[in-house]
This record gives structure tokens, C-alpha cells and sequence, in this order.
């Protein structure tokens, strides 16, 4: 008797609970289709974009964005072109034709020239000497000549200085190390009053950046800024986040990204992991690419995406080549096509370009580059590469001349930026230059009309 009772009442809680399930079941089902058909697209970053520039009368650049995975709510930032106005944009399916926008002012990107050596009022001066020349050598560690840019880079620099009466001890050290440590000591010891240095290595220095700041010589960190060191006095490069920025755009335009075309394949080849710069090239190109990627737009086919995955030692061409015949021969022999091959500089790129035709059967994709050198720039007309980001090197070069010059005559030193650039132990006053991309369509006007480049320079 115990037992049977039992089993009916087990009976009963079964069927209850089979009844209890299905209503749930049907409850879940009808809220799943009362949900489904509430569902709505999640708007365009274009119309966005084009709601937020008809809002604030100015050209605006995505920062981030934020969709929910039901894409029942989105959220934006962008930031208005001049750097003044930071924008986040809010939306939510319940009310999907309206936008939330919520501003903050930042004001503009000049800040006040920092201080640097004040003259000594008790050194009566001289009207016939002239006090910002007289007797200062200058030392300019370059990290090799075997990149085109470095070889400009150095000798405008030289020139200028020189035309300003400085003595220039202008040094290149092969790309090795210990060879530009060497030179640098030996610049502090004979006597160089300023140090302009392109390093190899952002952290090499230690020793002989400590010599320096002992004997009181200012150091200025040109367009790779020394890690790790509380020494460094200035820094003057071009914004390489913008650098990676307009290598990303570029993509996303050339593909029509931003209207939804997709997928495309893209690899990707940046710079040497131990330059700072290489980094922030990175970072700012995938800032724009990786929401692609994310969104299955962007297909990286080997899986390597990142940085100390993609990153190229010394910025080889031929280590650049190596990895590039490595992934087409593993991931692209059997005729899979490559949308774009995002490469950080134009020696990355040119050793992509010579894997690809040696090693690939498709068309070529759209291959990005930075510093715009002859045989990249002749790439570019042969539809062999389609852009890179020009940074006139004699922007940057006067640019620093100014600097030293300003040092040593004891005026206040020009900077546009103390904000941004840390190096890990302190932020450095920098003066950031804007680079621009060259491609197919304007090189005659940013190369040739400028002077930067003849006709004949570049073959034709």
C-alpha cells in the first residue's frame, strides 16, 4: 500500500510538472516572436555619423562604438575633426528613429610652449656675437641609411642646423644596438650641448641617456620616443595614431566597409615590437578595422591579428617577405583571394608586394604603406600598392632644428602636446606633425608639386 501511494502521487507531480513545462514553453515561444517582431536594424555608422555632423556642423571620426548582441541598443563616441568636441551617441530599438546626444567640449589641441634652459641675467651678452650659435655642437643619432627616410631625415636635419651656424655630429649606427649606444656616448664626451636621437630600440639607451642628463644635456627623441627614462626633455614626431587611422580608413573606404560590403579577406604586417611607434600605427589602423572583424566583415584568414603575432623585426623587407610567403603559401595557395594586406610602413609593404608576386595568383589587394618611398611610390602608380601616409620628413626635420635651436639659444621650446605621449615613466612635451596619405590620385600634388619628389625621381 505504501508503495502504490507512492507512485500516484509521483503520477500526479509528473503530469503537473509536464503541464507546467508546457505552459512555460508556450509562454517563452510567444515572447520569442513578440520579441522577434519587435526587433529593428541597428542604424549604419554612416548615419550616425551624418546625424551627429548635421547636429554639430562639423566633420566628426569615429573613437569607439558598442552594440548589444541583440542589437537592442547601440552606443557611439566620435570626435570632431579640429579636436574640440567629443560626442556620444546613444540608441535604443524601443525608440528607433531617434538619437541621444550627449557633447563634451575639450577645448583645442595647441597648449601653452613649455619652458626649457632660461638665460642667465648675470652674462652680460654681446651684440656681436651670435649667442645662439656660438660654440654649441649638436649630436643627431640616426638608427641606419639603409632606410630611404632615415637618409633624409639626417641630412635635413644637418643642413639646417648647419645653416644655422650649429657644429652637427650627425651619426648612423646600422640598425645595431650597441653600435648606436657607442656613438651616442661618444657624443656626450665630446661635447655635445644637445642630443637629437631616432632610436632603434626604444629602451637601449639607459646608460648613456643617464651620462647625458648628468652633464645636463637635453635630450630631444625624434619620431621614436624613448621608453622607460625619465631624461628625455622633448619628443617631436607626426601623430602615428593618425598614421594608423588613415591606413585603417583607407581600407574601410576601398572596400566599402562602412556600407556593409563583406566579407573580404585582410592580413595584416606592422613594425618592430620593440619600437613605440609601431604600436600606436597598430593600434590606430585596427581602432577603425577591428569592428569588421568583430562584425565578420573582415576575414583574417591566418588567425594573426596580434600585434607580437604580426609585428616585423627591424622593419625588415625580407622578414617582412618571409612571413608574407609563409601565410600565402599556407592559407591563400589553393586561389583564395586577399581583400587587403594592412602593412605599417613601405619597407613591410614592399616585401609583402614581392611575396605576392612571387608567390600569388589573385589580384592584388589593397596594400597600405607609410613614408612614401621611390619604389613604393612607383608601386602606387602600377596599382601594386594602393597608398601610403606621407610624413614630410622636412616638416619633422625643421621641426626639430627649431626645437634645438630654441634650446640653445634659451628661449622657450614650442610643443603642441603635453598630454599624449608617456613614455612609461613621465609624459613628454611633444610637437606632433599631421601626416596625410598619398595614393594614385594625388601624388603628383603632395609629392611633386611640393618639391619633395622630381619626375624623374620617380621614373616618370
Amino acid at each position: 500500500m505504501k508503495t502504490g501511494y507512492s507512485a500516484g502521487i509521483g503520477d500526479k507531480v509528473m503530469k503537473k510538472t509536464t503541464a507546467l513545462l508546457l505552459t512555460l514553453s508556450m509562454l517563452f515561444f510567444m515572447f520569442g516572436m513578440t520579441s522577434c517582431k519587435k526587433q529593428v536594424e541597428v542604424p549604419s555608422k554612416r548615419d550616425v555619423k551624418e546625424a551627429v555632423e548635421d547636429e554639430y556642423d562639423k566633420p566628426f571620426d569615429l573613437d569607439s562604438k558598442d552594440i548589444a548582441e541583440d542589437g537592442s541598443e547601440a552606443e557611439w563616441v566620435f570626435v570632431s575633426k579640429d579636436g574640440t568636441l567629443i560626442v556620444t551617441v546613444t540608441w535604443s530599438a524601443d525608440d528607433p528613429d531617434e538619437f541621444d546626444f550627449d557633447k563634451e567640449d575639450i577645448g583645442t589641441d595647441v597648449v601653452e610652449p613649455v619652458p626649457t634652459i632660461e638665460p642667465d641675467p648675470s652674462v652680460e651678452s654681446d651684440p656681436s656675437i651670435n649667442t645662439q650659435t656660438n660654440g654649441f655642437k649638436i649630436g643627431v643619432s640616426m638608427p641606419t641609411k639603409d632606410l630611404q627616410r632615415w637618409n633624409q631625415d639626417g641630412d635635413s636635419i644637418k643642413s639646417q642646423l648647419e645653416a644655422l651656424g650649429y657644429e652637427v655630429d650627425l651619426q648612423y649606427a646600422a640598425n645595431d644596438v650597441a653600435t648606436q649606444v657607442s656613438q651616442v656616448e661618444n657624443m656626450i664626451n665630446s661635447g655635445c650641448d644637445v642630443l637629437i636621437i631616432a632610436a632603434i630600440e626604444s629602451s637601449s639607451l639607459g646608460e648613456a641617456l643617464e651620462d647625458a642628463e648628468y652633464l645636463n644635456i637635453p635630450v630631444i627623441a625624434y619620431d621614436r620616443l624613448l621608453m622607460e627614462s625619465d631624461t628625455i626633455d622633448y619628443y617631436v614626431t607626426f601623430d602615428n595614431y593618425m598614421v594608423g587611422q588613415l591606413q585603417g580608413e583607407y581600407i574601410e573606404s576601398a572596400l566599402g566597409l562602412d556600407y556593409g560590403a563583406g566579407p573580404y579577406n585582410i592580413e595584416i604586417t606592422t613594425g618592430d615590437p620593440g619600437d613605440n611607434n609601431a604600436l600606436f600605427f597598430y593600434q590606430g589602423a585596427m581602432d577603425v578595422l577591428n569592428p569588421y572583424i568583430e562584425d565578420g566583415q573582415l576575414v583574417v584568414v591566418s588567425g594573426q591579428t596580434e600585434f607580437y603575432e604580426v609585428a616585423t623585426a627591424s622593419w625588415k623587407t625580407e622578414n617582412a617577405q618571409d612571413r608574407a610567403e609563409d601565410i600565402i603559401n599556407l592559407y591563400y595557395s589553393d586561389g583564395t583571394q586577399i581583400d587587403a594586406w594592412l602593412c605599417s610602413n613601405d619597407s613591410t609593404a614592399l616585401g609583402v608586394e614581392n611575396a605576392l608576386a612571387a608567390n600569388y595568383l589573385g589580384s592584388y589587394p589593397v596594400i597600405t604603406g607609410q613614408d612614401c618611398d621611390i619604389l613604393n611610390v612607383q608601386n602606387i602608380i602600377n596599382d601594386k600598392q594602393a597608398m601610403s601616409v606621407f610624413k614630410d620628413t622636412r616638416t619633422l626635420a625643421n621641426q626639430v632644428s627649431i626645437m634645438a635651436d630654441q634650446i640653445c639659444s634659451g628661449d622657450y621650446v614650442e610643443v603642441n602636446d603635453t598630454v599624449t605621449f608617456n613614455n612609461g615613466v613621465k609624459t613628454i612635451p611633444t610637437y606632433a606633425c599631421q601626416p596625410v596619405f598619398v595614393d594614385k590620385t594625388n601624388y603628383v600634388q603632395v609629392l611633386i608639386d611640393s618639391g619633395y619628389y622630381t619626375t624623374a625621381d620617380l621614373g616618370i
